[in-house]
């Protein structure tokens, strides 16, 4: 059997060792309670030829065939794709992630904090029943005519860029209502930094209950005021801050009482009795900072923290870590744009889930990779071209030394306008579904 297996899965299986050893793997199975036989797609091999597939973006199953030289079928691999049992794969996503992190030289840390990413994104999956029941698609779209979309939740560590856990549920699912489940994996005094859609009391207090830290930028409906006269409605503003002035920390820069909302505003994700078990004040820091940036108008930012102490956590590391907070609409376009993970290939729910946290441990291989040629090169691992890692990854021969790869430059305050000039396709999009086309050809003609 190992004769027959090609120099790139050899190569694979090399590179996973490090941080998924097969132990590691077989260990995870049988902590879940999956029972298998002795066969040739054990579930070692079986999420090797799975890895090998999704790095050579998402490959056909009839090339993956010829590329790890494995005698299969494609029925024969479906099947053992389908054994693999999702809590493992998971498992394994934590571990080997907690792994690379603590292989890299060891955490970056920000002020003495861990602190990781949260953000939300989406993928389209092909069109079946079952997928479309569960995920559903755009309520814009008639039915028929679009893919079914997962939503996506994924948590990041700020630093290595490094994904700690992928959440999938259904498409009208507000991130709000699924973020909590990512809060075990945090530890007492850890940091996390999301976007306005995960600003809110219930959120903040939650997190308050773990020990968590958090930044968040300021919700569009929450009132701010740093005005000492907060009675004074400023210019524009409408209505009055609901929180309670404490203490001016300097220019933009206050500590405030957030008050519990009432209990008919009790978010429907949240059970009454945990509502009511959360405090009933929260002491916050809200501050706000300038982007003026060339070409650009000036535009302000509103940030709420847990982080109160202004001489621990200077405004201007809090403004410069959450300038940070967009690297993770890279990463996302790494999984999505780099690796195809804008459309997957299964066909079945957990076939989805399991797809998507296979995803995570190749793109966490190839930042495992990023971080050993960083510290090699002496940038840090974000300069390091993902594009450029994959390739070599895909060229590279076993035992073969690390070469120098490509460093992308720094572009500071660089604003591209969103726009493409090349049209990838000329076809018009569907407005009809395919069985009501092709009995009117006519439709298509217009």
């Amino acid at each position: 059997m190992a004769a027959t297996i090609s120099a790139v899965l050899q190569r694979i299986k090399s590179d996973l060792q490090e941080f998924l050893p097969d132990a590691v793997v077989l260990d995870a199975c049988r902590q879940v309670g999956h029972v298998w036989r002795r066969r040739q797609l054990d579930p070692v091999l079986t999420l090797q030829l799975f890895i090998l597939q999704v790095l050579h973006f998402n490959t056909a199953l009839s090339h993956l065939r010829h590329l790890s030289k494995v005698p299969m079928t494609a029925a024969g691999y479906c099947k053992a794709r389908m054994r693999l049992p999702l809590a493992a794969l998971q498992m394994l996503l934590r571990q080997s992630s907690a792994a690379m992190r603590r292989g890299g030289g060891g955490q970056s840390l920000w002020c003495g904090l861990c602190a990781f990413l949260v953000d939300g994104s989406s993928t389209i999956t092909p069109d079946t029943a079952a997928l479309d029941q569960f995920f559903g698609h755009p309520s814009n779209q008639k039915k028929g005519c679009s893919f079914p979309v997962p939503k996506l939740l994924g948590l990041f560590d700020v630093f290595s860029g490094l994904i700690v856990e992928v959440l999938c549920f259904p498409l009208f699912t507000h991130e709000m209502s699924q973020v909590w489940k990512v809060h075990p994996l945090l530890g007492l005094g850890d940091l996390l930094v999301g976007d306005r859609g995960f600003c809110s009391f219930v959120h903040l207090a939650l997190l308050h209950l773990r020990s968590i830290h958090a930044c968040f930028r300021m919700h569009q409906r929450r009132i701010v005021n740093f005005r000492v006269n907060r009675k004074k409605r400023r210019k524009g503003q409408k209505g009055k801050p609901r929180s309670k002035f404490l203490k001016r920390l300097g220019k933009h820069d206050q500590l405030v009482l957030w008050h519990k909302p009432p209990r008919h505003q009790r978010p429907k994700w949240i059970a009454l009795q945990q509502y009511l078990s959360l405090p009933a004040t929260l002491t916050l820091r809200e501050l706000r900072y300038r982007l003026a940036a060339k070409g650009q108008r000036t535009r302000e930012v509103t940030i709420v923290t847990t982080l109160l102490d202004p001489a621990l956590y200077p405004k201007e590391k809090i403004a410069a870590l959450y300038g940070i907070r967009w690297q993770v609409e890279t990463h996302l376009a790494e999984l999505k744009t780099t690796l195809k993970m804008r459309k997957l290939k299964s066909q079945t729910v957990a076939g989805v889930q399991k797809e998507l946290a296979v995803y995570c441990l190749v793109y966490n291989l190839v930042h495992a990779v990023m971080r050993k040629a960083a510290a090699r090169q002496q940038v840090t691992p974000d300069r390091i071209s993902f594009i450029d890692t994959v390739r070599w990854l895909l060229s590279a021969r076993l035992g073969e030394q690390m070469p120098k790869l490509f460093v992308n430059p720094t572009r500071p305050n660089r604003h591209e306008p969103r726009v493409i000039k090349d049209l990838q396709d000329t076809y018009r999009k569907m407005s009809r579904p395919r069985k009501y086309l092709r009995q009117h050809p006519e439709f298509t003609k217009r």
